[in-house]
């Protein structure tokens, strides 16, 4: 998505494009990110948007910032996960949630036809 586009990207979902960058492998451990300004730039968002959304990625650590050098993909220490490996399981959990999402809502929906028919359950007392 370019600055071309109607809607803006929000962090959540920046951070999520970059996540699945790092997942795919197009950024290795080690690589630099490209720089906040000229990112939010690319996308046509505000700056604090891809700073928000890079804070996020660092909190989940699977990046770091380098004062005066830039943000780049962690390298892993020994025996650590590599953010590829942490991107992809992300990726994966993110999908699971908004499948059981979707899932509770098709049950509300159907709890309300239910309701619908046969009136709210009352709870007994003690209950």
């Amino acid at each position: 998505m370019d600055s071309q586009s109607k809607r803006k990207l929000n962090a959540r979902e920046i951070a999520a494009r970059v996540r699945d960058e790092i997942a795919a492998g197009t950024f290795g451990p080690g690589d630099r990110l490209p720089g906040a300004r000229a990112y939010a730039k690319k996308l046509g968002v505000a700056l604090m948007t891809v700073q928000n959304a890079y804070a996020q990625l660092q909190e989940e650590g699977l990046i770091e910032g380098r004062t005066g050098s830039g943000t780049y993909v962690r390298d892993p220490a020994p025996g650590e996960q590599a953010p590829r490996e942490a991107a992809q399981r992300l990726t994966e959990l993110q999908a699971e949630v908004a499948r059981v999402s979707t899932e509770l809502a098709g049950l509300v929906e159907r709890v309300k036809q239910l309701e619908a028919v046969v009136g709210p359950v009352k709870e007994e007392p003690g209950a």
